[in-house]
């Protein structure tokens, strides 16, 4: 059978297993990344393990998201970091340096390697042409200790693009229509495969605003081939050797194909509040606009931004509109700095932010009450911005800086000729950010600061699990709610005991009172649970409340295996109207839980509330079996 790109790099990188769709395998890790809003977690795991040294090609801990220092927190966090990655042989990249996605897709990413990375937009480096896939914090760690990772062979979705861009039409508007065409829970179950004569039209940059946002699609990653374009991108930034070609057999079998023609593609907008809920903006009507932020590992780019400062070049910014611009690397700010650019955008009113995540996840910038902010960003859930009644519109950088001109969304596609960017022939690369491991080195004392507290380790699972119904929730529940993540609670990622105090808030205003009064229980929960960020805090926190098993309808990939890596098991209904059967403060039995899971028939849990028993599904492999019985991945990795 001729192959995939996909399925050529995970057999490359294969260690055991059985290749075949739906099985599980294990493969070799070279590159992992952290950054410091999930780091000191993974950190804090990878020092219980006890190891000497790490497995990986290259390990690289950035720190790009809780960089607003208004007390000790966020400084101690990045000492601790900075302490364990000196100790384990980690590449540290200090605060400013810039976002980590458009970091590691500059300096370190490699065509036909497997990179992990405790952020669910680590696909943004499937942009190379190398498997990007984000994951928990946990499965980080452990890939660091034992240089491997597991995952069930996944089916390959094919999205052949063909024809050209029209003029104005961005890699952002190419990848909202696909969220428009296939929804948030498109992609799960999949690894997206791009191809065709119109990835011809998209840089590699480009590529890596799609693959970055495959992660809305709820795929496990997303890839182009590497190619010419791929090896122009790493020559202009002085990794020629780092370029090999990857790409599938012609004729490669996919599990789907989808074709898409670029040429009917126009400027498109996803409204409040999720990333699938797109139109055209040809069809919007006219929408007074409060703020723009241009930037993310979306759209952070030298290209990006030097369109961005084209558009705005003898411009001004609308008096009643905040401009603010995120660059993606100190690289990239330094080169607008010196080509005039940067002066551009501040003469014309812009803001420009260090280069970090920032408004993104919340971290300063939150916009005015009831604000509409336009933002180049790849999620837009309700209250992510900062602001719960803000209303987020994602868009292009060439839509973004339209707009903030005009003080309204306005499609870019009237402003006649768009701009053309001459790229240089060598991008600036500087290190002076970067601390390189010195092996020479006495082994690092780590550093602790007051905030950082032990992380919650589970106990091997029982035979009979007993509880109340603790919350019910709908469909397309995020980490955002589970965790809310915003500049107010970033500074507590490594204190899970304060972060506790917030659980559920988006959707519930006393859920750990609940879970103390009723000494923990069941989550109920509708279609796509745990939708968005990879944060392990998710599961983290519910674990520390004393959660004992989700059941939804259906759950979002990393989430669940995050679940699964804290000992709180996940469970489907096995007919999805049996949800209707359960609420709020119902008990619940689930007897000799450990025979039904080993034995892999139906779980039937006792409503006795109801007096009625209900099926259940575990969709896991054997191994996620045992990690459940040792309490969680810890335990279990420890006997191994």
């Amino acid at each position: 059978m001729k192959k995939s790109l996909t399925y050529k790099i995970l057999e490359k990188n294969l260690i055991e297993g059985i290749f075949k769709c739906g099985e599980e395998i294990s493969v070799k890790v070279n590159q992992t990344l952290t950054q410091d809003s999930t780091g000191t977690m993974v950190y804090l795991q990878l020092e219980a393990m006890d190891i000497n040294k790490i497995q990986t090609d290259l390990s690289v801990a950035y720190i790009d998201h809780n960089t607003l220092q208004q007390g000790f927190e966020n400084a101690d966090d990045h000492e601790f970091i900075k302490s364990v990655a000196s100790k384990y042989g980690i590449i540290f990249s200090k605060a400013g340096n810039g976002i980590c996605h458009q970091l590691h897709l500059e300096r370190f990413g490699k065509p036909g390697s497997i990179l992990i990375g405790s952020d669910s937009h680590t696909p943004t480096c499937g942009a190379l042409g190398m498997i990007s896939i984000g994951a928990g914090g946990l499965d980080v760690a452990i890939g660091m200790a034992k240089g491997y990772y597991y995952l069930k062979v996944p089916k390959v979705l094919n999205i052949e693009l063909k024809g050209s861009l029209n003029k104005w039409t961005s890699a952002k508007d190419v990848i909202l229509y696909i969220l428009k065409e296939l929804s948030v829970k498109g992609g799960v179950g999949y690894i997206i495969e791009y191809s065709g004569d119109g990835i011809k039209e998209l840089s590699l940059t480009d590529r890596a605003t799609i693959t970055n946002m495959g992660a809305e699609l709820g795929a496990t990653t997303s890839i182009f081939p590497s190619d010419e374009i791929t090896k122009d991108f790493l020559t202009r930034q002085n990794r020629s050797e780092d370029f090999i070609s990857m790409e599938a057999d012609e004729d490669a079998f996919y599990d789907k194909k989808i074709i898409i023609d670029l040429s009917l593609i126009t400027p498109m907008v996803a409204k409040p509040h999720s990333p699938d809920n797109v139109d055209k903006i040809c069809n919007m009507e006219k929408i007074k606009i409060d703020q723009v932020a241009i930037g993310s590992c979306t759209n952070s780019s030298y290209t990006d931004l030097m369109k961005v400062a084209k558009i705005l070049k003898d411009k001004k910014v609308h008096e009643n509109v905040s401009l603010v611009i995120s660059p993606g690397s100190s690289n990239i700010l330094k080169m607008l700095s010196d080509n005039g650019a940067l002066g551009d955008l501040i003469k014309a009113g812009a803001r420009v932010l260090e280069a970090t995540c920032g408004p993104c996840i919340g971290m300063g910038q939150a916009p005015k009450t009831n604000a509409i902010s336009l933002r180049t960003f790849n999620r837009n859930f309700k209250g992510r911005c900062g602001t719960s009644n803000g209303q987020v519109y994602l868009v292009s950088p060439e839509t973004a800086a339209a707009s903030a001109i005009a003080g309204y969304l306005i499609d870019p596609s009237t402003l006649g000729n768009p701009p053309v960017i001459d790229l240089p022939h060598k991008f600036q690369v500087h290190n002076n950010y970067f601390i390189f491991p010195n092996h020479n080195e006495n082994k690092t004392e780590v550093i602790m600061g007051p905030n950082i507290k032990p992380f919650p380790i589970n106990k091997p699972l029982c035979h009979k699990l007993e509880g109340k119904v603790l919350l019910k929730t709908g469909d397309n529940i995020t980490t955002d709610d589970i965790m809310p993540s915003n500049g107010k609670l970033l500074p507590f990622r490594s204190n899970i005991p304060k972060l506790s105090d917030y659980a559920f808030g988006t959707i519930c205003d006393n859920f750990k009172d609940i879970c103390t009064q009723y000494g923990g229980g069941f989550i109920i929960g509708g279609h796509n649970y745990g939708q968005g960020s990879s944060r392990e805090h998710a599961a983290l926190v519910p674990l520390y409340l004393g959660v004992k098993a989700v059941i939804a309808k259906s759950f979002a990939r990393i989430h669940k295996a995050n679940l699964i890596n804290v000992g709180i098991i996940p469970l489907e209904f096995k007919d999805p109207h049996s949800y209707d059967h359960f609420s709020f403060t119902h008990n619940l039995i689930i007897d000799n839980i450990i025979y039904q899971l080993e034995n892999n028939c139906e779980i039937l849990i006792l409503n006795e509330s109801r007096n009625k028993e209900i099926p259940l599904i575990f969709n896991g492999s054997k191994r996620d079996m045992e990690i459940l019985k040792a309490g969680g991945y810890m335990n279990y990795a420890k006997k191994i």
